[in-house]
């Protein structure tokens, strides 16, 4: 994750082909009830972050170069389409369309996070810097401000842009990650079932 960036230009072809990367993501039931608010350049981009940072709290924003990036892709899906989809005749048997509630697991924040990765994946191959961030307690600020409709909830916004010489990764990233032997189990659960404490990397 790039969390400083140039003030560099991304061309918008390139971000619409990286927005469409994210668009064939799977989902559920073929739902494809996600949609995307593009914001590009200072004045749209400053937009965004006057709701969710305002100035007096700049100064002690611990990644000032993120602000730098040239690119704002808000991910919103509609979760009411997901029941919707299944009262359909092809999928009613499920029993999924009573409500969002009749869920046990609700797809469209999976759907919503394989294709942020699709985004982020896109954008790694194009060169280029991207960072995934939740829009938390500001989601009805941007929402109204950008004019998204209320039914759409946020899954969250990906900043994208030319990764500056200056970025550093998260302190997270010291945790390191576990071992594939300490996540992966074949034919029957190995292991108590208790959360393992993640090795630095190295």
């Amino acid at each position: 994750m790039t969390r400083s960036f140039s003030d560099r230009r991304v061309a918008p072809e390139v971000v619409d082909e990286l927005v469409d990367a994210a668009r064939r993501a799977p989902s559920a039931g073929n739902t494809h009830a996600l949609e995307f608010l593009v914001l590009e350049g200072p004045a749209q981009v400053g937009e965004y972050w006057e709701v969710t940072l305002p100035p007096s709290r700049r100064a002690s924003f611990r990644w000032p170069g993120l602000l730098r990036a040239p690119v704002l892709v808000l991910l919103f899906v509609d979760p009411e389409a997901y029941p919707a989809r299944y009262r359909e005749p092809d999928k009613i048997r499920t029993g999924l369309g009573g409500g969002p509630e009749a869920w046990p697991v609700p797809y469209w924040w999976v759907d919503g996070g394989m294709a942020a990765m699709a985004l982020l994946l896109a954008a790694e191959d194009h060169g280029l810097g991207a960072l995934f961030f939740g829009l938390f307690e500001h989601e009805a600020a941007v929402r109204a401000t950008f004019g998204v409709p209320e039914a759409r909830r946020a899954v969250g916004a990906i900043a994208l842009g030319h990764r500056s010489p200056e970025d550093r990764p998260s302190g997270s990233a010291a945790r390191g990650r576990p071992s594939l032997d300490a996540v992966l189990h074949r034919v029957r659960w190995v292991g108590g079932g208790q959360a393992r404490p993640v090795p630095p990397p190295g």
